[in-house]
């Protein structure tokens, strides 16, 4: 049985805004990361942020997929920072080192006039 995920995206200003709430894991990371993959298209000079708000848990593979999306995305001159993380993701993310590699910020507010 898939676990429940929800990502929406929206925009704001210039930057693409993916909110996910639910939890990530081995039943659900591909599918999602594929959509999230399709929704972004061509990597090239976007500004991306994935508000982890409302992530109660990720597991190794999903933050395999969002190094993947910030690599992509640096190649290609664009921009990515998380925010809003749940301290028990956040943990997960700098036990990791992600946090080290990816801007990470408490408000989308912060990430959004980083980018601006």
């Amino acid at each position: 049985m898939e676990t429940l995920i929800e990502v929406k995206k929206r925009e704001e200003w210039k930057v693409t805004v993916f909110d996910f709430a639910g939890e990530l894991d081995e039943t659900n990371a591909d599918k999602t990361f594929s959509g999230i993959y399709e929704m972004i298209g061509d990597f090239s000079n976007k500004n991306i942020l994935f508000n982890l708000m409302a992530l109660k848990y990720l597991n190794s593979k999903s933050i395999g997929y969002i190094a993947d999306v910030f690599s992509n995305l640096e190649e290609n001159e664009g921009q990515m920072y998380i925010s809003n993380c749940d301290e028990g993701v956040k943990d997960v993310l700098e036990l990791v080192g992600i946090t080290t590699i990816i801007p990470t910020v408490d408000t989308e507010k912060e990430a959004l006039s980083a980018m601006a």
